[in-house]
């Protein structure tokens, strides 16, 4: 005798909660749904307002320097540490897990103008106001044993910046000329110039690593080939650029963070137009740092804010301030691309959020679909009028608000002052300069 049994797979009509709540079969053809578009129309709304609900990027702040915060740095290796220099000549490193101090070091009389990590993470480099280099062990010395640094560099003049080779046992200082050293050695290898200004900063590129640039006082970008120890191009801008900054993914994009509220991304093998003009800050752009993905980068400026922007975007996607934060003078992107740090004026260093809405800890499955889904939706409907007013709106200070308004309206008084001389000249007399070609001088090679 044949006996038929009816055998039921659970997984086909129970969800993965095992609550008892029944899965609902659905068939995708678009005639059965004629109101999908309104539905998903209301869902993006409802999450984009629902973003901007949750949206809190504090974290914390690090308290316990004495003067301003001048310099940060990364550990290659670890996520947790972080090392900073203030302007009384104070370098402390922070547990970002514990948001403690684990070690003060006295480096320098004067400021620390520059603080960079050794490629492999065991010691790291700093110069300040009393034309010395030294180098620190990353431990903290032993029980009975004295802080004392590895090697100490007496310079002849000041050194405002230093960075380190992504690869090898070099590193290269700034001040009256870029210099490389080779870490046995007491003396630059090499020495660059190109001009008699002041060099503020100098940036190993992290792909090309035998490609470096900085930035000095006279209002030039120059880059520099280690392998012939010359330089290669200098760009002129209107105003005075505080730093650069490489793209991490991309080995020919930089970006300069300038005085005159803009930031601009260059592609090195075509100096003569930017390829963006970032503008949003409405004072001098201090310290700029891209983050591990390459897409987006941090600037700090002197209007007490900082701003996120995508690489290829002119406008910001967030801007981050507080009541207290002063003149932003460092910023630093983490290297599992969820957090920034920025040190400032107050003796603070504090620690936001990459994504303001995001969540922190460990995420279901179901969370994480569902976070997928609306951010598919956010960008599916990202310009339709009100969810890109709502996803677009920010509060600023009072300060900040008053100088967008005044900066608009000098910019609206420039650009009719523009269109009535053409109007009003003789046809091919007066030449329109596109805004990416206004801010260059001249390129030299």
């Amino acid at each position: 005798m044949k006996v038929k049994m009816l055998s039921r797979n659970p997984d086909k009509y129970v969800r993965e909660t095992k609550l008892d709540l029944q899965r609902v079969p659905r068939n995708y053809d678009p005639t059965l749904h004629p109101f999908e578009v309104p539905r998903e129309y209301m869902r993006a709304l409802n999450a984009t307002k629902l973003e901007r609900v949750f949206a809190k990027p504090f974290l914390a702040s690090l308290d316990g320097h004495r003067d301003g915060v001048n310099c940060l740095a990364k550990h290659p290796k670890s996520l947790a540490t972080v090392l900073s220099g203030a302007c009384d000549g104070e370098v402390r490193i922070w547990n970002l897990t514990k948001r403690k101090c684990i070690r003060t070091i006295q480096a320098h009389e004067g400021f620390v103008r520059g603080i960079c990590t050794r490629f492999c993470g065991t010691s790291f480099f700093t110069v300040g106001d009393d034309k010395t280099v030294k180098q620190w062990k990353m431990d903290g010395p032993g029980y009975g044993e004295e802080e004392e640094p590895l090697h100490t560099i007496l310079g002849k003049t000041v050194y405002t910046g230093i960075d380190h080779h992504w690869k090898e046992a070099v590193f290269v200082t700034c001040g009256q000329q870029v210099d490389i050293w080779d870490e046995q050695r007491t003396s630059p290898i090499c020495s660059m110039t190109w001009g008699f200004d002041s060099i503020s900063s100098v940036k190993f590129n992290p792909i090309e690593t035998f490609l470096l640039g900085s930035c000095a006082s006279d209002r030039n970008i120059v880059l520099y080939d280690m392998r012939q120890a010359t330089p290669l191009k200098k760009v002129i801008l209107n105003m005075r650029t505080n730093t650069i900054c490489w793209n991490p993914m991309e080995a020919f994009i930089f970006t300069a963070a300038n005085e005159d509220y803009n930031l601009y991304t260059f592609d090195m093998r075509a100096l003569d137009t930017p390829v963006m003009v970032h503008m949003d800050h409405v004072s001098a752009v201090l310290d700029v740092d891209y983050s591990p993905t390459g897409k987006e980068f941090v600037s700090a400026s002197f209007d007490k804010s900082i701003r996120i922007f995508p690489v290829d975007k002119s406008r910001s996607r967030e801007v981050y301030h507080t009541k207290r934060m002063q003149h932003v003078i460092c910023v630093k992107w983490t290297s599992d691309n969820k957090y920034i740090m920025c040190g400032s004026d107050e003796m603070n260093i504090r620690l936001w959020k990459a994504n303001a809405s995001e969540k922190l800890g460990v995420l279901t499955s179901r969370e994480k679909a569902a976070n997928d889904y609306n951010q598919k939706l956010k960008e599916k409907f990202q310009y339709h009028p009100h969810i890109k007013r709502i996803a677009r709106h920010r509060h600023l200070p009072k300060s900040i608000y008053s100088q967008i308004q005044e900066q608009r309206i000098m910019k609206e008084a420039r650009r009719r002052k523009e269109v009535n001389r053409l109007k009003h000249s003789k046809p091919g007399s007066v030449s329109i300069v596109p805004e990416k070609k206004k801010h260059i001088v001249a390129v030299v090679k």
